[in-house]
């Protein structure tokens, strides 16, 4: 393997995130930059798992160091491997707000999946595979994706009975196309990272949320949330990457990266599901003795969700068309493996 590239910090990325870090990298240890809390189950249970799985697959001529703090925001994370300034990261596509990852939308959509399981190995199978993932994930080796379990709409003002209760709520999202969802049904949206959500809910900047059930365990929400709805195959989902910088990879000898593709890709997809699946379950018990009302989408508001939903999903075909490749069939393949019929 080629020599690590020495790590820079661009204009604005805290200089403190790597201090008597990086200088000490060795020729076969990669660098992972991590935003999530280092206990919350993705650290815990997919990242951490996944590095030891790359040093046991290569016999230790690979391994992958994951820093403590993160070098740069949460939406920075894709452009800091691309870049160069870190070897590999992970995020959300909705936090970039161009359309470089437009295909990568398939997993953002409602009623897509019960379990993060099942629509992992789907967005895995649809998006990397029909959908060409890497050609959207230029200046990287794309590792993984996923998805988390079904979102759901958390907030403590109101139980939502008809789509007129949205109206007026400020509420947190990942952006991306529940944003717009949202914001059709005349929601106030705001848009930052999940570490921030405690804050500004237990303040009243924000009435809610929209997390899947593990978030309001692993973020602290008990207190400041009453009501949480589900909605079959997810409200939303969020669309997960995990990334290796493209240089970093080619360095890296054909034996080496055949070893890591086989704990990436869907294997990878079924780690991560599987772990926001058991993430989920903990989190429902959690509150079960909690004041938190738990409830199904009434069917009025399920019809408004539908008719919204198939809306931004025809736009979105129209708008993958134009790239060669058919989003319709590309949805009904990925909800005909998760067995969703909206």
């Amino acid at each position: 393997m080629k020599q690590l590239k020495c790590i820079s910090i661009l204009a604005g990325v805290a200089a403190t995130a790597l201090t008597g870090l990086v200088a000490t990298a060795s020729a076969d240890e990669l660098v992972l930059s991590s935003w999530l809390p280092p206990k919350h189950p993705i650290v815990t249970g997919v990242i951490q798992p996944w590095a030891d799985q790359v040093a046991e697959a290569t016999e230790g001529r690979v391994t992958v160091r994951i820093l403590p703090k993160p070098v740069g925001s949460p939406p920075e994370h894709f452009d800091l491997a691309a870049e160069g300034i870190v070897d590999i990261t992970y995020g959300l596509h909705s936090f970039t707000k161009d359309d470089r990852f437009l295909r990568s939308r398939i997993g953002q959509f409602s009623f897509i999946a019960d379990t993060a399981t099942e629509g992992s190995k789907a967005y895995w199978d649809v998006y990397a595979g029909t959908m060409d993932a890497q050609a959207e994930h230029q200046g990287t080796k794309l590792l993984g994706l996923w998805v988390h379990g079904p979102g759901m709409f958390h907030n403590n003002q109101r139980k939502i009975e008809t789509p007129e209760d949205f109206s007026g709520l400020k509420v947190r999202t990942p952006g991306g196309y529940i944003a717009g969802l949202a914001q059709e049904l005349d929601i106030i949206t705001q848009f930052m990272g999940p570490g921030e959500v405690y804050e500004k809910l237990s303040r009243g900047v924000i009435d809610g949320v929209t997390f899947p059930m593990e978030a309001l365990q692993a973020f602290n929400l008990t207190d400041h949330v009453k009501y949480s709805m589900r909605v079959p195959g997810g409200i939303y989902n969020t669309s997960w990457f995990m990334v290796m910088n493209e240089d970093i990879w080619d360095g890296i000898s054909t034996e080496d990266q055949s070893a890591i593709e086989k704990v990436s890709g869907a294997a990878l997809a079924e780690l991560a599901g599987s772990v926001w699946d058991g993430a989920d379950t903990r989190g429902a018990a959690y509150i079960a003795d909690k004041d938190i009302e738990v409830y199904d989408a009434p069917a009025p508001v399920l019809a408004a969700l539908k008719e919204l939903a198939a809306k931004h999903e025809a736009t979105w075909a129209d708008a993958v068309q134009k790239t060669g490749f058919d989003g319709t069939a590309a949805l009904a393949e990925f909800r005909g493996k998760t067995g969703i019929n909206p």
